[in-house]
């Protein structure tokens, strides 16, 4: 990993520190309920929408109507995106007069969207019209943003609660999350993309002619307001299907590393606001050096495989072969205007954090560096991860961390002063178990049965891997394909939208049962024989669990899949 890959690494981190930090303060004021004077107005007209709606603004609620609150609200969101599909072709904002989508397609998307997976199994330009890209798509992108967002919140609130027998108003939480925070970043970021080329229009699409003299067909559309809050609520899903490769989406090396950036903005402010609402800092920098230490690594790996390339590419010089590397690395599947380093550190940001979005092919980097982003979302989505949903992840695994550190010493496990119990421990089995045995067992149907393997395109462990991974994305609510699987048939986006919901929602519910729990037990004084969760010491247990037990469940599976693939390209060298 050479000089020009470092200072890219240290320049992203620096400047996402910085513009975090003051983020987080204001999620902590909003999850506080303290808004600045100069926002009366809106909150007065926030106050008439809550009379509208009939919901008492001033009332919170336990952690099971919290909870049925969140699950009717999104259950009530994919019906919708899944009508707005079918029925596109009667309504307006139709230049192109693209037909409904097919009921299995319409189901698979609206369960993505709503999940904040954002799969995709369909070209978008030829698929969806611009009404269904802006009312269902990119509206569905901005409340699946804000459910990952207000569940973090009623978990740290049961952590900072004393006897308490409510976790926060569900509707409150997400209004204000969504008119604060998610609007405001994305109006200002889709102004940026549009000034820098990324289009916005409502026009038909452009029939035009190539330098070469052949007519080609240039879609249009309202891409930079659905590329703004794609990136920062981590939901990934391109307007066009080549994503962020495609220069209508991702202009310029700017554009490519400000896109980089959102994507890790609110996960990062998020862990800021949860050390300022339990009132030590020093709790939210711990969690924030074992997400760091961790994709440092795995960028450090990915670059790295990346930069030497495939063997049996090299040329037949002795000095190469002994070297066993390719000159100039592996460009496949890599957008030449950013180049490895930065296709690398994308790949790692977007399957860090629950985005999906790519600027590259995944299916085309080698073996190892493959493995990368399968092993991210491996590891629950937790480096990072998507809003809400990679702190809360994190907070689970520090609760496995205490308890694991708690039968070391012979002591009842407490984090943040609450103590770690029964109840919490099978809710948090639940929520670390959940998505391997949905990845596996989805695996082991797709490999076992003919609709399965239909779909794979490449034979042997590469096709292994496909499926591997598109069950990986699925369960983890990532969303980034690794492509070379025909998934957009009825089997394939069935047994994906049941990943997606049970990957979203199988963890959520134990998440918000745990914040409930916490809620209602009284906070514990600090002692001797405390266990200190702010220090190098907890920082490296809490990454041995992410990485042991989040990434246990795979090993049979990685070493079908990438490894063997590895061992069996080296080989032949």
């Amino acid at each position: 990993m050479g000089a020009p890959a470092w200072m890219l690494l240290a320049a992203y981190l620096a400047l996402l520190g910085l513009l975090a930090w003051p983020l987080g303060r204001w999620l902590h004021a909003l999850a506080d309920g303290r808004l600045p004077d100069w926002l009366s107005p809106v909150e007065a007209a926030e106050r008439g929408l809550y009379r509208l709606a009939g919901v008492d603004a001033s009332a919170g609620t336990g952690w099971r109507p919290y909870t049925i609150g969140l699950i009717a609200f999104n259950v009530l969101g994919a019906v919708a995106v899944f009508a707005l599909q079918v029925l596109q072709g009667a309504l307006p904002l139709n230049p192109q007069q693209l037909p409904g989508v097919a009921a299995d397609s319409a189901f698979n998307t609206a369960v993505s969207f709503v999940t904040n997976t954002n799969w995709q199994g369909y070209a978008g330009e030829s698929t969806m019209s611009y009404l269904t890209q802006m009312l269902a798509l990119t509206v569905q992108n901005f409340l699946s943003a804000a459910t990952g967002i207000v569940v973090v919140i009623a978990l740290i609130r049961g952590f900072t609660s004393k006897s308490a027998s409510v976790i926060g108003n569900v509707w409150v939480d997400l209004t204000r999350i969504t008119l604060y925070v998610l609007l405001p970043l994305s109006l200002v970021f889709a102004a940026f993309l549009a000034s820098q080329g990324v289009i916005q229009n409502f026009a038909a699409y452009q029939d035009l002619s190539t330098l070469q003299g052949p007519a080609q067909t240039l879609a249009m559309g309202p891409v930079a307001s659905q590329e703004a809050i794609k990136m920062l609520g981590t939901n990934g899903g391109g307007f066009f299907n080549a994503n962020s490769a495609h220069p209508f989406e991702n202009p310029t090396p700017l554009t490519n590393f400000m896109q980089m950036l959102s994507i890790f903005l609110i996960p990062t402010a998020l862990v800021f606001m949860f050390g300022r609402m339990v009132g030590d800092a020093r709790q939210g920098f711990a969690v924030l050096a074992a997400m760091t230490a961790i994709f440092v690594v795995a960028v450090v790996v990915v670059t790295v495989q990346e930069q030497q390339g495939n063997p049996l590419l090299a040329a037949l010089g002795a000095d190469q072969v002994a070297s066993a590397t390719q000159p100039g690395g592996n460009m496949e599947g890599k957008e030449a205007r950013f180049g490895i380093a930065a296709t690398g550190l994308f790949a790692a940001i977007t399957t860090a954090a629950s985005c999906g979005a790519v600027n590259g092919m995944h299916d085309s980097f080698t073996p190892l560096g493959g493995a990368v982003p399968l092993v991210l979302m491996q590891l629950g989505e937790v480096v990072f991860g998507g809003v809400g949903s990679g702190l809360y992840g994190m907070l689970i695994f520090a609760i496995l961390a205490v308890f694991i550190a708690g039968l070391m010493i012979g002591r009842t496990p407490e984090y943040l002063g609450k103590k770690i119990e029964v109840f919490e421990m099978k809710m948090t089995s639940i929520a670390i178990l959940v998505t391997p045995i949905l990845v596996l067992g989805g695996a082991a149907v797709a490999v076992l049965t003919d609709a399965g393997k239909t779909g794979i395109a490449n034979p042997g462990a590469h096709g292994f891997s496909e499926i591997l991974y598109a069950l990986t994305s699925a369960a983890n609510n990532n969303g980034s394909a690794f492509a070379g699987l025909s998934a957009n048939t009825p089997f394939y986006n069935t047994l994906l939208a049941v990943a997606m919901w049970f990957g979203r929602f199988g963890v959520i519910v134990p998440v918000l049962a745990i914040a409930g729990s916490l809620a209602a037990k009284k906070r514990m004084a600090v002692t001797a024989g405390t266990l200190p969760t702010h220090g190098p010491l907890f920082v490296t247990l809490l990454i041995g669990t992410v990485v042991l037990v989040g990434l246990l469940n795979y090993v049979p599976a990685l070493a079908l899949g990438p490894v063997v693939e590895h061992l069996m390209l080296w080989s032949k060298t």
